[in-house]
């Protein structure tokens, strides 16, 4: 049987650094917004930009709004936090609980004096869609793209946060990722502030098709999204 289209929603919920239930109401509400199978976050989205914010375990029943918001719209939130083993991750949460999916590859050089480098690439399969995962700095590195590619994906999905003047960066990111490996990018920027100093972030959540035209585009404001269907 031929698989299903994908709609596909990137993400940029406010953010209150520390506060789970906060966030978790945050992220549960543009779940129900959405309307899209699958929903990405930026990078570390359940506690801020917080570098020392203690992890998260997957098991958390402060979770528990946003695990509702999956089960009643049957979505894939792609959400981001520290994990122990000191890592920072994404979590995969749908109606059937919170699980981490993937361990940041590359780290910038403050997180490394905490976190450590994930593993391997991670491939999710969703509906008959291959959805290939990243954290932030991961877009930077030619090999990340390549390996996390190899497995076979149709689309890179990216969790990350810049500051407002670097918000070219993530755009010429995704056109050589395009360009090279001709899939679909979706990348969830954090807007507004969110802590470890960033006071005003880029936002502009993005999804581009594999030939590097834009699909969808955020605007700058906490609490923005936009969404495409693939078919």
């Amino acid at each position: 049987m031929p698989r299903p289209s994908l709609t596909i929603a990137v993400a940029q919920p406010p953010c209150v650094s520390y506060d789970i239930d906060t966030n978790v109401a945050a992220h549960a509400a543009m779940v129900g917004a959405a309307g899209a199978r699958v929903v990405v976050f930026p990078e570390l989205s359940l506690t801020g930009y917080e570098l020392d914010a203690a992890p998260v375990d997957p098991s958390d029943p402060r979770l528990a709004p946003l695990v509702a918001a999956c089960t009643a719209t049957g979505a894939l939130a792609l959400v981001g936090a520290p994990v122990a083993g000191e890592h920072i991750a994404t979590l995969a949460v749908d109606g059937g609980g919170a699980r981490v999916a993937y361990r940041k590859m590359w780290l910038g050089e403050v997180e490394a004096r905490r976190f450590r480098p994930g593993p391997a690439p991670v491939v999710l399969d969703v509906d008959g869609w291959r959805i290939g995962l990243a954290i932030c700095k991961d877009t930077g590195i030619v090999e990340h793209a390549a390996r996390t590619c190899a497995a076979g994906v149709d689309v890179y999905a990216a969790s990350i946060v810049d500051a407002a003047a670097e918000a070219h960066v993530p755009d010429q990111r995704a056109s050589r990722i395009c360009a090279t490996h001709r899939v679909v990018v979706a990348v969830a920027s954090f807007a507004g502030a969110t802590g470890g100093g960033y006071v005003e972030t880029a936002g502009r959540s993005a999804i581009w098709a594999p030939n590097g035209s834009l699909l969808a585009r955020a605007g700058t404001a906490p609490g923005d999204f936009v969404r495409t269907t693939l078919a």
